[in-house]
């Protein structure tokens, strides 16, 4: 089984350290770059050793593999690293065939920004397969809709998708080398099967008490089964993904990781265009009556539009149950308390009290980079629309974005 990482930034570098620390030799774990150029730069700067810094104290790690996403003349080649090729002939660079891989990616980590990751899963869209697992690290929503819908259109052949919501705080002090700042969790469910395996049949076993009831591996495959081929590389992702405990990661309910990216997604929703559009740091907002208020006006746009949400998926699952089941006998849950307008103000709250950080948007303006105003903000509006509910705030917040992002930060009157 081998394991890519799409993404080296703090998050991605994080996740790439910790898999090769708890993985076994046989196992691989190859970090893509998307150009060699990018490849030969992070290889002299860190010869393939990977450091984590906690406290102060820091960690290395290697036995890393290396591919290039580099344009070719067949798309999703990967191309083998060779660090003994001089940088100045890496543009002209013609790689042997021993070096060209186009088998499939048994399963790929995507901490890519979001505004790329529909980009690069194109461009290895022919190395991905039914038998693929992708795993999705973005904290924004809107990004595995976006992929089913551009790239991975046939539900038969579509790789099985895994959700991941990280509150783990991490920075990059240089190439290869992250600052695990603070320490949080590392949710994760797995996406429906468009070929109908539930995944989380021991949920619902009724001849255990709920307290015994727990999500078994065997739920995915175990030798034997028909599909074992199909659903093997899925399952020893998510026995992956389980071993990482320094990250606090658990394998959780579909719903629950949903909900919990919900939660994370009006965090963003608030912090990341206020201190945009403010030139400031995280823990300056909320001190003075503005931000307060756009702060309660984006939570209670975003609680209706969850409720609202929620209320329609259950109505379309109960649809689904046929003409000979009586509605009224199926009891149906009541919208998660942590998505009301109220804790999710709070929720806010607590994170911008991390004073010192400076959000990524306001770093996206201030180095002329697009933003992802679209997978936070955006998505709200998006998903207003399709519920027919407006959301002014959420709205005007997308424009104000954008026309900070026109106006260069340097440019004084």
């Amino acid at each position: 089984m081998g394991f890519y990482v799409l993404g080296l930034g703090a998050v991605g570098t994080l996740i790439a350290y910790h898999l090769r620390t708890v993985l076994p030799p046989s196992q691989s774990v190859t970090l893509i770059h998307k150009s060699y150029k990018n490849a030969w730069v992070a290889h002299r700067r860190c010869r393939g050793v990977l450091s984590v810094e906690t406290g102060g104290v820091i960690q290395k790690c290697d036995g890393f593999q290396v591919e290039v996403l580099e344009k070719h003349d067949r798309p999703g080649i990967g191309i083998v690293f060779n660090p003994s090729l001089p940088r100045e002939q890496t543009s002209n660079y013609v790689p042997a065939v021993d070096d060209i891989h186009t088998d499939p990616i048994e399963a790929v980590f995507v901490t890519a920004r979001m505004i790329k990751t529909t980009g690069l899963l194109s461009q290895l869209l022919p190395r991905l397969n039914a038998n693929s697992t992708v795993v999705l690290f973005q904290n924004g929503m809107g990004v595995f809709e976006e992929l089913v819908q551009q790239v991975f259109r046939n539900p038969e052949t579509r790789p099985n998708f895994i959700l991941a919501s990280n509150t783990n705080g991490a920075w990059l002090k240089g190439t290869g080398h992250v600052v695990h700042a603070e320490h949080g969790s590392l949710k994760f469910g797995i996406v429906s099967d468009p070929r109908k395996r539930d995944f989380e049949t021991s949920l619902t076993d009724e001849t255990k008490p709920k307290y015994e009831r727990h999500l078994s591996l065997d739920d995915i495959t175990r030798p034997g089964d028909p599909s074992y081929d199909q659903y093997r590389g899925l399952r020893e992702t998510v026995e992956a993904l389980n071993s990482l405990d320094t990250l606090g990661a658990k394998w959780c309910p579909i719903a629950d990781v949903q909900n919990a990216m919900r939660r994370k997604l009006v965090v963003d929703a608030v912090i990341e265009p206020l201190t945009a559009l403010m030139a400031c740091r995280n823990g300056a907002l909320f001190r003075d009556r503005g931000s307060a208020n756009m702060l309660q006006n984006v939570c209670k746009e975003a609680s209706e539009l969850f409720r609202a949400q929620l209320e329609k998926e259950t109505e379309s699952w109960i649809n689904a149950l046929g003409p000979n089941v009586d509605p009224s006998q199926i009891p149906v849950g009541r919208m998660p308390f942590e998505l009301e307008a109220e804790p999710l103000s709070e929720e806010v709250r607590r994170a911008a009290r991390r004073r010192g950080n400076i959000s990524t948007m306001l770093f996206d303006i201030t180095h002329g980079r697009p933003t992802e105003i679209q997978y936070l903000n955006g998505y709200l509006v998006g998903l207003g629309k399709q519920l027919g509910i407006p959301t002014p705030v959420n709205m005007t917040l997308c424009n104000l974005v954008h026309m900070r992002r026109a106006v260069p930060v340097e440019r004084r009157l």
